[in-house]
């Protein structure tokens, strides 16, 4: 697999990385002791075909998914990039909880260390600021995340979900080398502002949930999502707005059939072709999908297919509920 660059970090990547999300929170049932061991052999798997970004956080699970991580990858730790985030703080269970957001700078000291222990690493390549506080200035939470690069403990900095003028004030403290947002063929806010200002500032766009949260992919069914299931809570997942939306990704397995890949080969292809500074990083818990979205990075679109996808209709639906706005 080809790779890219993490920004101004100048750390190399493949250019398809993997999240690691929906392995322990979000999506379905957890990875739990039982079964943990399918999904040891399904990172390793990924690496094999090439992915080399893993992407996790200390809120999913909460803390569950940075172990598990920290399990797979822990004997091809050379092999492999690791990022987390911190900022997010989980109170309650899996099941009952509540998202508050702690940007403090003690905060973000303390959280580094757990990580670190719970990844059974040295150093985070990327340490990423989940959300910013808005009890906290961005300034003194990068702040401490440039610390922790001056101590040793991490060897980038990102963020996650930020607009342009919070960028602007956190690159004044110290150089930011990702952002991570949202961005799909269904979501595409982006576009407008953040990702040109990416290209221009030299930051990698992590887009997380690049296949639509399994929309893209065409085979998700709403009879597929269980009640314990993240998405049964999002609009764009309710009744006829589901409907809709999926006879949007028909349009995408048109030129999927006419390409010789699937729907989400393409809607990953096409995040590729939009800038060179773009990694998308999709999750999966079974081996032939993980697969398939490696796939993905052999799948030549042309400018006529690229067109075609650009003029596509946006989602019906809000990304979120308005209680759950930093579930992700």
């Amino acid at each position: 697999m080809k790779s890219r660059v993490l920004g101004s970090s100048r750390i190399d990547v493949s250019e398809i990385g993997y999240g690691s999300m929906g392995l322990t929170w979000a999506y379905g049932q957890p990875v739990t002791a039982q079964n943990e061991q399918d999904a040891i052999v399904l990172l390793n798997r990924a690496i094999d075909l090439g992915v080399t970004l893993f992407d996790t956080a200390d809120m999913y699970g909460p803390f569950t998914n940075e172990e598990l991580v920290g399990k797979a990858l822990h004997l091809r730790r050379d092999e492999v990039v690791i990022a987390t985030k911190c900022g997010l703080v989980v109170h309650g269970n899996r099941e009952n909880y509540d998202i508050r957001r702690d940007a403090t700078p003690q905060h973000i000291r303390e959280a580094c260390d757990a990580s670190l222990r719970r990844l059974g690493i040295d150093v985070i390549d990327l340490y990423q600021l989940h959300r910013v506080d808005p009890n906290v200035p961005v300034e003194e939470s990068v702040g401490a995340m440039a610390d922790l690069v001056q101590s040793g403990k991490v060897r980038a900095i990102g963020l996650s979900e930020v607009d342009v003028p919070t960028l602007e004030r956190a690159m004044l403290v110290h150089p930011i080398a990702s952002l991570q947002s949202e961005y799909s063929l269904f979501e595409r806010n982006v576009e407008a502002e953040i990702l040109p200002w990416c290209r221009h500032h030299d930051l990698a766009l992590l887009a997380y949930s690049p296949l639509g949260r399994g929309m893209l992919t065409g085979r998700l069914k709403r009879s597929d999502i269980a009640s314990d299931d993240f998405r049964a809570t999002l609009p764009r997942f309710q009744g006829e707005t589901f409907e809709h939306n999926r006879r949007i990704v028909d349009r995408v397995q048109a030129v999927a059939e006419r390409s010789g890949a699937t729907s989400g080969q393409v809607a990953l292809a096409w995040l590729l072709a939009k800038s060179p500074n773009v990694i998308p990083i999709p999750g999966t818990k079974r081996r032939e999908y993980l697969e398939e979205n490696a796939g993905a990075a052999y799948v030549q679109l042309s400018r006529a297919d690229i067109s075609e996808l650009d003029s596509l209709p946006a989602p019906m639906g809000e990304r979120y509920p308005e209680a759950k706005t930093t579930a992700r």
